[in-house]
């Protein structure tokens, strides 16, 4: 029988306060645990882990995790970012709100702004309704997520 490392109080407390809020995030994403489970590579049982802080998983699961639902890892506050990327650089996510993203919103009126989508059902649409996009009312969130779905998915087959 494998043993739990042994870790300090507050290291312990970080890592059940991140499986936490990875597992809000995975709940406000109206995402399944099997879905991100498998986006992560992972078992469902890992998930379940991850999700109530265990040392035991390696985090590299965790940051796993992390990139399917959209939760910034670093060392910052509480080695916890509070927002949803993308910030900067050329992450994606695997699956996102469209309520994050206003103008995409507005491409998406017949899901709703609660739903949710692909990266690559997201590159469609914005690249369908271009003409419908209000350019000067694009956020720089946004703005940097449509770059990063560019550089990421075009000439791609699949996500």
């Amino acid at each position: 029988m494998k043993r739990t490392p042994f870790l300090a109080e507050k290291p312990n407390g970080l890592l059940v306060e991140l499986g936490a809020e990875l597992r809000a995030r995975r709940k406000a994403l109206g995402t399944s645990a099997t879905v991100v489970s498998e986006a992560a590579g992972i078992s469902r049982g890992t998930l379940h882990r991850i999700e109530q802080g265990a040392p035991s998983v390696t985090m590299g699961a965790y940051q796993a995790v992390a990139d399917a639902v959209g939760v910034a890892l670093g060392v910052r506050e509480k080695m916890i970012a509070k927002e949803a990327l993308p910030l900067e650089g050329d992450w994606i996510p695997v699956v996102f709100r469209v309520e994050d993203y206003p103008q995409l919103a507005s491409l998406a009126w017949h899901i709703g702004r609660n739903g949710t989508l692909t990266p690559r059902e997201a590159l469609n649409l914005y690249e369908r309704g271009w003409r419908h996009v209000d350019e000067e009312a694009l956020t720089a969130k946004e703005k940097i997520f449509i770059s990063n779905l560019r550089r990421g998915l075009e000439g791609t087959t699949d996500v």
